[in-house]
Formats: structure tokens, sequence, C-alpha cells
């Protein structure tokens, strides 16, 4: 089983499209969960996993500035980790996956949540598949980072982009290395996106993590 994440501003179903189009074996489960926030009228049907400071984002954007997450400490993550977490107890009861067969997984805001969880439980998940996320709340994550090691982890960021910056993806990639973790890095030239190429390298992760049991 593969659980993956959405990001900021979309909506549950964002993510749902990719199960369409990558290449895995036909017994791989994809679980989209909804995040528990719903956002101002303005963002549509997006919905949260914690809020943002829209406006200092938007600031650094217009500016070009990198966004350092690595200082940040989102005051409702450790309630949505214990939300998170709730329903990977209810998936696996009802599903019957062990934690063994499952991958956590993200865009965005939904990888950095995938990397709390896996940071902040002792369950042996399988790997972690991060599109475009950062080094969020360096002092709570990198003591804990050592719990990786030998972890498989799949991880994607464009190089130009504005929204999530690259240097903040490339801290998150030598944390972990530095932590032991396998990381499968793959850098790719566009923005806060997941492009085809992308996903054709987190089938063949998939692939690799997950072998079929035929």
């Amino acid at each position: 089983m593969v659980v993956l994440m959405h990001g900021f501003g979309a909506p549950g179903t964002d993510l749902v499209p990719l199960a369409r189009v990558m290449d895995v074996d036909r017994e791989v489960r994809f679980v989209f969960p909804e995040a528990p926030n719903t956002l101002p009228p303005q963002y549509g049907a997006g919905r949260a996993w914690w809020m943002l400071d829209m406006e200092r984002m938007q600031r650094a954007m217009m500016m070009g500035l990198p966004r350092d997450l690595s200082d940040e400490h989102p005051e409702a993550l450790p309630q949505v980790r214990a939300q998170a977490v709730s329903f990977l107890d209810a998936i696996r009861d009802e599903l019957g996956v062990e934690d063994e067969r499952v991958i956590l997984g993200g865009f965005s805001q939904g990888a950095m949540l995938a990397c709390d969880l896996m940071l902040h439980t002792e369950r042996p998940f399988a790997g972690l598949a991060l599109l475009s996320g950062s080094l969020l709340a360096k002092d709570w994550w990198l003591p804990k980072m050592s719990s990786l090691a030998g972890k498989r982890v799949f991880q994607s960021h464009g190089r130009q982009d504005s929204v999530l910056s690259f240097s903040g993806g490339e801290a998150l990639r030598d944390a972990l290395l530095s932590a032991g973790a396998q990381v499968a890095f793959h850098p790719f030239q566009g923005g806060h996106e997941i492009p085809m190429p992308v996903l054709d390298a987190l089938s063949h992760f998939i692939g690799e993590v997950l072998p079929s049991q035929d």
C-alpha cells in the first residue's frame, strides 16, 4: 500500500490521478488521506494539514527568497500527527496490510507530514516517498533522524521551485543521508510539481520496495 498526502491548498482528491498513470504491480493499493483543515473560500476546495503564514510566504515568493522552514514549528503538527496515526491504524485494520508493506509519502506539506510521521513512530513502514518536501523543525527532526538508518527513501524536487526551495529539499536530503537512510534523490528542471519522469522513477521505487508476493 502507498499512502500519499496532498499539499497545502489542494483538495483531498488532488493526487488521486497519480494512481492511474503509475506503472506498479496490480496488487499495490493507493490511499489518499484528506487534510483536516478547510481553507477560506478563495482557495476553492483547498485543505491543509496545518495553517501557514500566507503573507510571509507571498512576500518571500515576490522577493525571490528561498523559504527556510528548518526553524519553523507548526503549532498544530503534534495534533495532526496523532490524527494521521489514527488514520493509519484504521486502514491497517480495515485493509489488513502490515506496516512492512506500506510506503508513506506525500507532496509538499504532505511530504513533510509523511517524514514527521516516520520520525515519530516505531512502526516498521517500508519506506518514504517525499515529493517536493523540505527540512522542517530541525530541532525536532534531527535528533530522531538516526531512526531512519537503512530506510528506503524516494525524494524529488524541482530546481526552480518557488514555493519550497530546492535548497530546502537538499537540506532534507543531506539530513537523511547523514542519518544513514538510503535516499534516491531525483532533482528535475521545473517548479513545484510532479512531472512524469518523477512518476516513472517513483513507480520503479515502489516496485523495488514493495515487490510482488506472487
